[in-house]
């Protein structure tokens, strides 16, 4: 057994997987509503591309990196053979605009990487949240099934965390909150910003499907062995069968079937003005009562392109 296979604890299976968006797939009919929308979403590639990774590539990457401030440029180095057969590192780097590009984001620097809170809980109550306000993360099994599995999908495939997956981060919650409020937001920056933070600290396998991407898009042909490959869990039918599933809860008190909203509902919806998370002739419910008391965290902004 080789030291990459002996030392396979610091990475999560269920970490940045990819999610299956199919309508025909089995047990997917709780679910169809809202496939459109994330299929036509700026992070369909981040969230369904099968890009197998080898923990060799990955361990080695996170092994070696460093991070450059001045240049805003992560670093680290791939191995490979010479035309000799003998092992070569090769350097590797990579910064915003690259993650960028390879996950195909579509956003911009000028994008923001912070919204306001109150925005982003108003919109996430307007979506049928039951907990408080101030609650830590917001958990996912309080959301009627679509919204539940578009929760699931981004955690899963975008959250920097290896575990804590019923929990939503504050920007997971942006994420959703302007891909739905059809808003513009720097996911590239936040993703970049998250790996900066782990080069700088634990230096846990982060990111496994996007850095196996981002180091085949600059080094062609790395050498791929199978039995290198990370096993890593994959969305099934049991998966959906879960999700479909509200634990310990009847059928009566299962959350409430919220109908769908902004750009899901219509491909065409306008952001609203102001930060509001509703159009102000929208005569739906109010989330005011559900935001009193609310108590504004402070936001640590890691990195900054330029």
């Amino acid at each position: 057994m080789s030291f990459f296979q002996t030392r396979a604890t610091d990475w999560h299976p269920n970490h940045n997987i990819y999610c299956i968006l199919d309508e025909n797939y089995a047990n997917m009919e709780s679910f169809k509503v809202i496939i459109p929308f994330m299929k036509e979403s700026r992070i369909f590639k981040a969230l369904t591309e099968k890009h197998k990774c080898y923990e060799s590539h990955v361990r080695l990457f996170w092994k070696s990196v460093r991070y450059d401030e001045e240049e805003k440029t992560i670093y680290s180095a791939v191995q490979k053979k010479d035309e000799n057969g003998k092992d070569i590192d090769l350097e590797v780097k990579f910064k915003v605009a690259d993650v960028r590009r390879v996950l195909d984001l579509k956003d911009s620097d000028d994008d923001p990487i912070i919204i306001p809170e109150c925005l982003s809980k108003g919109f996430w109550f307007r979506m049928g949240y039951v907990g408080h306000v101030n609650d830590k993360g917001y958990i996912k099994s309080t959301f009627c099934r679509p919204y539940k599995f578009m929760v699931h999908c981004v955690v899963h495939a975008l959250s920097h965390r290896k575990g804590a997956y019923d929990e939503t981060s504050d920007y997971i919650m942006n994420i959703i909150t302007c891909l739905v409020l059809n808003r513009p937001y720097n996911i590239s920056q936040v993703l970049f910003n998250h790996m900066v933070e782990n080069v700088k600290g634990e230096k846990y396998i982060m990111y496994h499907r996007f850095i196996q991407m981002l180091l085949d898009d600059q080094v062609p042909n790395l050498p791929k062995d199978p039995a290198d490959e990370m096993q890593l869990h994959r969305m099934n039918t049991e998966t959906l069968n879960r999700l479909n599933k509200y634990k310990e809860l009847t059928a009566d008190k299962e959350p409430r079937v919220k109908g769908m909203i902004g750009k899901i509902k219509n491909p065409n919806y306008v952001a609203p003005k102001n930060d509001h998370w509703r159009h102000e002739n929208n005569n739906s419910e109010n989330e005011m009562d559900s935001l009193r008391g609310m108590t504004i965290k402070e936001v640590k902004v890691l990195v900054r392109e330029g």
